[in-house]
């Protein structure tokens, strides 16, 4: 169906509320049982004999009833659109036609009620999602100046300071500055425990990024500030924070078609002019049999009814924004009715290791020196380098290296530069520097280690270690050997995951064969693929989908981009605050907490469910109404039945909204 004007709200399955009227949301509702009253009242008064008023309350009831259906159907002729709320229009003024006046009006005003109740209900989704953009404060207590000063959050700048009282909701994204407190996430992440804050101890610069510090020192707005008081950096305007960036999405979100609302439409776009084919002929039945025309009308009228595809139009629509919008509430950002549906279908779910899978904070275990080679060099010549890159395991060099050294001089890298999947490379001292895995020294770029030094470094990676070898110009000072260790929630999770039906689970890692196997068979994976480079894990899961047929790359998506975008679903972990995570995932994970993902997995496929039996439902009774108003069923019974399948799948999909993952342990989980 042609989607309406950008000018009113749109109703799944054609029709359209534009808010106004004299009650504002509530008017037609209000207009529908006015039509109610008016058709009781016109019964009351034909049962009692009064010849002349019961057909002035069945015209008030054709009024009320048919104010909203008829300023739509004007507006669809003016676009060219042919929808269901004509066909009823065009029904109830065939009955008046034939005299059935009582009939018309119960028609107009079921549909109006039916309509009305299906926008409030549709409307109750829209808000759990709208809730959310309510969440943040409108004003914010800011020190300007050496005095505090009120202000409207959108009037925050970048670099302002806000004054954030205990268990006051927090207005804006950015740093703690001074104060510790704990802050709940849930509104944003989906934590159900509170996250303690401390300040950010280092200089905040404009290249500070919101996304790398770590999350004790990060705050979002739209979460509660615990019982201390603090003071947070603004890092974001308003109009950019985590919360706004989430309200967008899932608004974009809802107009994103799943396959079965792509179907539902290519089979409207068929059924309903057959529909109007065949009561155009039913019309002439009187030609064929003998009967009055009137009675050719009547049952044309009666089909025309029966047939028209309201319950099938809003049964979809109505359980994708139903289940987006409590995804959302559990922390959870879905990206439209594809993803959805798909993650509900899954059969296979491939993890990244490092960050999700395991802490993301490795340690630095194992420290040795090549012979002739001190501590102290090995790793002043590591620190230096590593300290200026980016990745994960560079960051625990250089932490846990300095608490080694214990204040020794490093010093400074020049020329610093990533090799893909492999290692990183610099300039110390004037010398060319190399440090990665076993595979960055195969020759090709100097000569290869010592054998004794290969030596050790399998045997540490044999004990589940990564083991990164350090060049400096052509001597070799030695090997660093790291180890991350698994979340804890992840075997629990993996477990859940099992009983949801996902048969495989595999990790796909850069890391050695040994380490992936080690920590693969610690949380219950099926499988683990190690030493893989990002083009490799793009080539895996281009086979997974090819043999399994639906599959999830669940990552931090940054490094992973490329494999979630080749899955049939890419799932980001711990998206709040990350710009990339958000725009390349098909699911996000708010939080840093693998546990949300089962909670999406079943609320998925619970949602899958609901589609299916709001399916069945609808195609099931316009099936029986169809050849029952052949036969002689009356337009009052095949009313009542069309309209009540409406408000039953409206009301089925809305069970999303209670949605409780029965796999949770942990109530807070569900």
């Amino acid at each position: 169906m042609t989607p309406p004007d950008k000018g009113a709200e749109s109703h799944p399955g054609g029709h359209t509320h534009e808010g106004g009227g004299i009650l504002g949301e509530r008017t037609e509702l209000a207009f529908a049982l006015l039509s109610g009253c008016a058709l009781a009242a016109g019964w009351l008064s034909e049962r009692a004999g009064i010849e002349a008023l019961p057909l002035v309350f069945y015209v008030a009831a054709y009024f009320f009833g048919g104010f909203f259906t008829l300023r739509e159907a004007f507006e669809n002729v003016l676009h060219r659109r042919f929808q269901i709320d004509t066909l009823m229009l065009v029904a109830a003024a065939g009955a008046a036609v034939l005299g059935h006046w009582s009939e018309g009006a119960l028609l107009l005003f079921l549909f109006s009620l039916g309509h009305s109740l299906e926008g409030y209900a549709m409307g109750r989704a829209k808000r759990a999602i709208e809730g959310l953009a309510k969440l943040a404060p409108e004003r914010a207590l800011i020190r300007r100046n050496g005095n505090a000063q009120d202000v409207a959050v959108e009037d925050l700048a970048i670099g302002d300071v806000v004054l954030i009282k205990p268990n006051e909701r927090l207005p804006a994204d950015g740093y703690v500055v001074v104060g510790e407190s704990s802050v709940n996430q849930a509104p944003v992440t989906g934590e159900s425990v509170p996250v303690d804050k401390r300040p950010l101890q280092s200089a905040i610069t404009s290249t500070t990024d919101f996304a790398k510090t770590p999350a004790e020192h990060r705050v979002f707005a739209g979460t509660i500030n615990g019982a201390g008081a603090l003071e947070v950096y603004v890092a974001r305007r308003a109009g950019e924070t985590t919360l706004a960036r989430v309200v967008r999405m899932v608004a974009e979100a809802e107009t994103q078609r799943s396959p079965t609302q792509q179907f539902t439409q290519r089979f409207e776009r068929y059924y309903v002019p057959a529909v109007l084919a065949l009561v155009a002929l039913l019309m002439f039945a009187w030609v064929v049999i003998d009967e009055p025309f009137s009675a050719s009308f009547y049952r044309a009228m009666a089909v025309l009814v029966a047939a028209s595809p309201c319950a099938l139009a809003i049964s979809v629509p109505s359980a994708v924004l139903s289940g987006i919008a409590r995804a959302g509430r559990g922390g959870v950002l879905i990206k439209g009715g594809a993803p959805l549906e798909n993650l509900g279908t899954l059969t296979a779910v491939a993890f990244d290791k490092t960050g999700t899978l395991t802490e993301g904070r490795p340690k630095l275990t194992d420290v040795i020196p090549a012979n002739g080679v001190s501590e102290q060099e090995l790793l002043t010549v590591a620190i230096a380098v590593e300290e200026i890159s980016d990745h994960p395991l560079a960051a625990a060099v250089t932490r846990d290296g300095r608490e080694r050294l214990n204040g020794a001089t490093i010093a400074a890298a020049q020329d610093v530069e990533s090799i893909t999947g492999k290692g990183v490379k610099g300039v110390v001292s004037g010398l060319e520097t190399w440090i990665g895995k076993l595979g960055l020294f195969d020759g090709s770029n100097g000569a290869a280690p010592p054998g004794a030094l290969l030596d050790q470094a399998r045997s540490v990676e044999e004990n589940g270690r990564t083991v990164m070898i350090v060049r400096h110009g052509d001597r070799y000072l030695g090997l660093l050997g790291l180890m991350d260790r698994e979340r804890p929630a992840a075997a629990n999770v993996i477990a859940r995951l099992r009983k949801l039906g996902v048969r495989r689970m595999i990790m796909l890692t850069g890391d050695n064969q040994s380490v992936a196997s080690t920590i693969a068979s610690n949380v219950g994976l099926t499988d683990a693929k190690g030493a893989l480079m990002p083009e490799d894990k793009v080539s895996y899961i281009a086979e997974l989908v090819r043999t399994e047929g639906k599959v999830a790359m669940v990552g931090d998506g940054v490094n992973d981009a490329p494999a979630m975008a080749n899955a049939t679903v890419g799932i980001a972990m711990g998206a709040a605050g990350s710009d990339v995570a958000l725009e390349t995932a098909d699911v996000a994970l708010m939080s840093d907490d693998l546990a949300h993902l089962p909670f999406a997995v079943g609320l998925s496929r619970q949602t899958s469910a609901i589609i299916k039996q709001n399916l069945w439902a609808s195609l099931g009774v316009v099936a029986v109404l169809i050849p029952s108003t052949l036969f002689g069923l009356q337009i009052g019974a095949a009313i009542i039945f069309h309209e009540g399948s409406t408000l039953l799948v409206v009301a089925n999909a809305l069970r999303l909204l209670a949605y409780r993952d029965p796999t949770a342990s942990d109530p807070k989980q569900a």
